[in-house]
């Protein structure tokens, strides 16, 4: 297995920042890929300042206790546009219980041999390499990372997301990265609900058949925390398909502001001490030298439980003619790695350059999307939005 070079420790910080109170959602919406023009939608009144409540979100009490009972599960009305996000803090929703029975999200999988090979911008398939554990705590040895938990119409999923730092509040990031198919549908479907981040799950990497009897502190070492904006591409909102890898996959990217469920006064990055940096525009894959993919794959034969990685060379692969080629790697981990981050060396340090998006039918390599001008849109409209709080 190829190697990197030893990276310091990720920074960890201790200042400390109010959380944010409202429950609100904001989805920067970019264009197809033939128009660089973003647009954005928000829920906010531009007339009379005040909060204008999309369709779909409870806008009364009796609303809110109805969503919270059980009215979310209804998903006749799925809300598909940007300013229709809700995600409304349902506190307790996600019980142990709850969290060991998730299932990994879509498989976004294509062919095994042959993807994209008709393509000048496809290099050879790469060899499997094997995933290895993370080393236990998790807490001490890659904190950012761990598992966003959410409901779709088949149940509850998960995938995997990493803490990145925030340009606009330096050492209190909010912001977690991932997959945009782990919070939105694509062209056939909409957002997912009860969106949740939950910072170095199962910190000692029990058996998911013994997270429910296992301490929360454990399982939970730093909390949870709700989703209550979040940014993705256009392009994958309406190229993007839940059932296999496509052209947007190549746009499967998505940001998360979250907050506490239990209300701390203190910012993701304060509470858990570590965020990373994202390297947008990095250098092509044969100048960047190894990336280093992490996540919790759920699918047979991982059970979801451990935070496993894979370190390869990436080479490139095209999915669709006009679209960005992705990075790719051999790597063995499967669905519930969708949406965890790829880390490469820059000056030393761990830097976010992909997140997982789609594999291989038979799980011998992974590929993510390529964090160009469109993810760094996404990114800096989130960061914009939460500046000034």
């Amino acid at each position: 297995m190829p190697s990197i070079p030893s990276i310091p420790a990720i920074r960890r910080t201790t200042a400390a920042s109010a959380a944010l109170a409202a429950v609100l959602a904001f989805t920067v919406t970019a264009c197809g890929p033939s128009d660089d023009k973003a647009g954005s939608s928000a829920a906010a009144d531009q007339n009379g300042g005040g909060i204008k409540i999309p369709k779909g979100i409870p806008t009364s009490i009796d609303d809110l206790k109805k969503w919270k009972d059980g009215g979310w599960d209804n998903w006749d009305n799925w809300a598909r546009k940007a300013k229709d996000f809700a995600n409304p803090i349902i506190k307790d929703h996600w019980k142990p219980e709850r969290l060991a029975s998730a299932k990994p999200a879509p498989d976004l999988s294509v062919k095994a041999t042959g993807a994209g090979s008709e393509f000048d911008a496809t290099d050879p398939e790469p060899r499997p390499v094997t995933a290895r554990q993370v080393g236990r705590p998790y807490h001490q040895n890659m904190a950012p990372v761990g598992k966003i938990f959410f409901d779709s119409p088949q149940g509850p999923r998960v995938c995997s997301g990493t803490i990145v730092g925030d340009p606009a509040h330096p050492g209190k990031s909010n912001l977690v990265w991932t997959a945009g198919h782990c919070v939105h549908a694509g062209k056939k479907g909409g957002w997912m609900r009860n969106i949740v981040f939950v910072p170095s799950f199962n910190d000692n990497g029990v058996p998911m058949n013994q997270v429910s009897q296992t301490p929360a502190q454990q399982i939970q070492p730093y909390g949870r925390f709700w989703a209550d904006w979040i940014s993705t591409s256009g392009e994958w909102m309406n190229m993007g398909s839940q059932e296999v890898g496509n052209g947007g996959s190549a746009y499967d990217f998505a940001v998360l502001h979250v907050k506490p469920e239990n209300g701390s006064g203190k910012s993701l990055e304060e509470t858990v001490g570590a965020s990373v940096p994202v390297w947008f525009n990095a250098p092509a894959p044969d100048r960047i030298g190894a990336m280093r993919a992490i996540g919790y794959p759920a699918g047979a034969p991982y059970d979801g439980a451990r935070m496993m990685n894979c370190i390869d060379r990436p080479g490139r692969l095209t999915m669709q003619q006009g679209t960005p080629a992705m990075d790719r790697i051999g790597c063995t981990m499967t669905g519930g790695s969708s949406g965890g981050g790829w880390l490469a060396n820059r000056g030393g340090k761990w830097a976010l350059v992909s997140n997982t998006s789609i594999g291989s039918n038979n799980n011998t390599w992974l590929a993510g999307p390529r964090l160009g001008p469109e993810a760094e849109r996404v990114f800096s409209g989130m960061s914009r939005k939460f500046a000034q709080q």
